[in-house]
């Protein structure tokens, strides 16, 4: 099969010579001879702009260049160069980046693999005027609810065409975010969206550039939410963005047209821990954070008590939570699927919420000593806006130790095994490419504070009560994930979580078994875990490049 012709579309508006002369070099330098450049000058008043863009179309008749005599915008420049492009495809490069030379041979390998993508990007790093990389950018597999907050996919990004001219091509109202309005739009109905897993792009910082300052064009910023919003209300999306991005992630503010009833169900044997210096019950302090801590209104609390919770602490719970508490007894040996699913079945909410009797909301007044922390009485709002989203299967928090520093920020699978990313990093870390701070997909989260819709909860039969004590939570989202949804992290709920509290923390060995020949795939090839880092280190630490460029380390590693 021959492989498709990509049409790459450079709008230009005077870039560096040197910048000019590089990007275009690096396009004659595709291994893949099947490409078209589609270029369009949009009024540069540098001279040597349109020399070097004559020169380039008299060298090669696969390179077409024409010529706006006003500058009319990078949308208006981008769709006069798609209106020349004659591929099935089209890449976006601009003026003053850098393709990797084996770049459209990999997205033609991927194209030809399965027919169905309609939407492809690859890894990316960048590169200074002196022509060293930095920032090398290894991103996970399409995460839908982190494209929401985050550009991520950025460069290169590959389209096909048809559906570009579908959805409308490019918009003018939204230059600086013109590409991401596009992909919003793109995605929104492509049948495929695939993620190379190798480094193809070279985005370089030059003055003025977003490379080098991400807060370069503010306009962009704008633009931006505007696109996000604009996306959120063609999918009937239950949020708002209402700011410009912080570090280049936008925060999501619910906009609940809707609201569930929740079942916020915790099982606990009732035990206690100093807590600011004094012995504390902690279903009681869990229940209280919760009255006390929420805006939320419709919900109830079942709370599974085995036989060692005492009569006092009922009491005390019911005159915390009054006619919304609603006690199930446990008496068998521990067993926690067990429990939570007594507790759901129990339940009457249309949204479970499984929370540890260890965990306490944080109040809004932590922000002003920790401006890090979220802090928000909105989180169960929060929880709520993404398990009510079509394809969400399963909603998580950002949970700290009482410390403050990270326990929970999404579950990785590393070393054939689920690991907890950045757990015991100080809490205001950013994580990779902010992914600590940026709603994202996982594989799994953690049942310490998770929502499920009721029906995907019954759809994949609940816990598994043969995995009593540990991965439980893990095997439930892996079961989420498999019955074709997804599972969500909200950076943005955020909790205390005294872990371990009540019980040893112990994995047994047949628990290991039991995970690992069950969900070995998926251990093996997490899809938000790139496999360099698999293959590293768990905490998505980059590896050393070579600053001419002759080696990019991650091409190495295929999918």
């Amino acid at each position: 099969m021959n492989p498709p012709l990509i049409s790459i579309l450079t709008p230009v508006h005077n870039p560096p010579e040197y910048a000019l002369i590089a990007m275009l070099a690096s396009v004659s330098a595709q291994t893949l001879p099947s490409w078209q450049h589609c270029i369009v000058d949009d009024g540069s008043s540098k001279p040597y702009v349109r020399r070097i863009l004559d020169a380039a179309a008299a060298r090669d008749p696969r390179v077409i260049v024409s010529y706006h005599d006003t500058a009319a915008g990078i949308a208006a420049a981008s769709n006069t160069a798609f209106a020349q492009a004659d591929g099935e495809f089209v890449a976006l490069l601009d003026h003053d980046d850098a393709l990797h030379p084996e770049a459209l041979r990999r997205v033609a390998d991927a194209l030809a693999a399965d027919e169905a993508i309609d939407y492809l990007y690859t890894d990316e790093d960048k590169i200074d005027e002196y022509g060293q990389h930095f920032d090398l950018f290894l991103k996970p597999d399409w995460s839908p609810e982190r494209f929401q907050v985050q550009m991520y996919t950025c460069h290169l990004s590959v389209l096909r065409r048809s559906l570009v001219d579908e959805v409308g091509r490019f918009r003018k109202d939204f230059d600086g975010s013109q590409d991401w309005d596009l992909v919003l739009r793109v995605t929104e109905a492509a049948r495929r969206v695939h993620h190379v897993r190798e480094v193809c792009y070279h985005w370089r910082a030059v003055e003025n550039s977003a490379a080098a300052d991400i807060n370069a064009k503010p306009y962009a910023a704008d633009a931006a939410r505007r696109a996000i919003n604009e996306h959120f209300e063609r999918t009937s999306f239950q949020g708002r963005i209402t700011n410009n991005a912080s570090g280049g992630v936008h925060t999501i503010v619910p906009a609940l047209t809707t609201d569930p009833l929740i079942s916020i169900v915790i099982p606990t044997a009732g035990g206690a821990k100093r807590l600011s210096g004094a012995i504390t019950t902690l279903v009681t302090n869990a229940v209280q954070s919760i009255v006390e801590r929420s805006s939320y209104e419709n919900y109830e609390l079942v709370v599974v008590a085995d036989a060692s919770v005492t009569p006092d602490v009922l009491s005390d719970l019911l005159s915390i939570a009054g006619n919304r508490l609603h006690v199930v007894p446990y008496d068998s040996a521990f067993n926690f699927s067990d429990k939570v699913n007594l507790g759901v079945g129990a339940s009457n909410g249309e949204m479970i919420l499984l929370l540890n009797d260890d965990v306490e909301v944080l109040p809004d007044t932590w922000r002003d000593t920790y401006p890090s922390l979220a802090g928000s009485s909105l989180w169960l709002e929060r929880l709520v806006m993404h398990a009510t989203a079509p394809g969400v299967g399963i909603v998580g928090a950002k949970l700290f130790f009482n410390d403050l520093r990270l326990q929970h920020v999404g579950v990785i699978a590393h070393g054939g095994l689920p690991s907890h990313q950045y757990r015991g990093f100080r809490g205001d870390f950013n994580g990779y490419f902010s992914n600590a701070n940026a709603v994202c997909n996982y594989s799994a989260v953690t049942a310490a504070c998770a929502m499920v819709p009721r029906v995907v909860f019954e759809e994949v039969g609940g816990f598994d009560i043969d995995l009593p004590v540990n991965y439980n939570d893990v095997d439930f989202c892996f079961k989420v994930r498999n019955a074709g949804y997804r599972c969500v992290y909200n950076p943005d709920v955020q909790l205390l979580h005294y872990e371990s509290a009540s019980r040893e923390s112990r994995v047994h060995p047949h628990e290991i078994e039991m995970i690992q020949n069950r969900w070995r795939t998926v251990l093996n090839d997490d899809p938000y875990f790139h496999p360099y880092f698999f293959q590293k280190n768990p905490d998505f630490q980059p590896p050393p490049m070579l600053s001419d460029g002759r080696l990019v380390v991650p091409m190495s590693y295929k999918a």
